[in-house]
């Protein structure tokens, strides 16, 4: 990971060098996350969350362009029907998983039309906070607990998009995060993995 972080690092700073043209802007959306991996017997179902942040569209062609990126990210999971015991009476409930991250995409796009470009590229993101809000039925409210402890600091992943320029100024963009790494913070002789996913449709402006 440090290698591909480092190597990004490298390719923005030669970027920059050899920019033809650099553009500014903020960006913001709706994720619809979930973890994949070792999730077998628990009743997983998608996050709604939102994103918001900056960007610099590097121009280094009229069809090749890197943008780097520093995104906030809410994320995570809902378990549903879960079974908690309270002095020996079982109840069933929810258990939402919400994780927030801040996120450094790097894409590389390519228009493959004048309006029209495909993206691909590196994310690393690091761990602001997680925590757990559980519902069960038969309780009025719920109960949220701090759960950052048991989730890696930080994440990193793929991304892959598509996104079209209405004009010079306003973009949209739909995007989807492959999380590679491992966000469970195991002990020794526990090999459970679990991975972020998250799908993202975004509104951009460049000034």
């Amino acid at each position: 990971m440090k290698r591909i972080i480092l190597s990004a690092i490298a390719v923005m700073m030669c970027a920059f060098a050899n920019a033809q043209e650099l553009k500014y802007g903020v960006k913001g959306g709706l994720n619809l996350s979930n973890f994949t991996g070792d999730t077998d017997g628990v009743n997983l179902k998608s996050k709604a969350g939102f994103n918001f942040g900056g960007f610099v569209e590097i121009k280094l062609s009229d069809k090749f362009s890197i943008q780097p990126e520093l995104l906030y990210s809410t994320q995570g999971s809902k378990a549903k029907d879960q079974v908690q015991q309270i002095d020996d009476i079982l109840y069933n409930g929810d258990v939402c998983f919400n994780l927030s991250y801040l996120n450094v995409p790097v894409m590389f796009k390519y228009y493959v039309a004048d309006k029209f470009n495909v993206e691909a590229g590196p994310q690393i993101g690091f761990l602001t906070s997680a925590k757990t809000k559980t519902t069960l039925d038969g309780y009025s409210g719920s109960h949220e607990m701090d759960v950052k402890d048991i989730f890696e600091s930080i994440d990193f992943g793929l991304n892959l998009g598509t996104g079209y320029d209405f004009t010079d100024h306003l973009s949209v963009g739909l995007r989807y995060n492959l999380g590679l790494a491992n966000i469970a913070k195991t002990e020794s002789g526990d090999d459970t993995k679990l991975h972020n996913g998250v799908f993202s449709i975004n509104v951009g402006y460049k000034f």
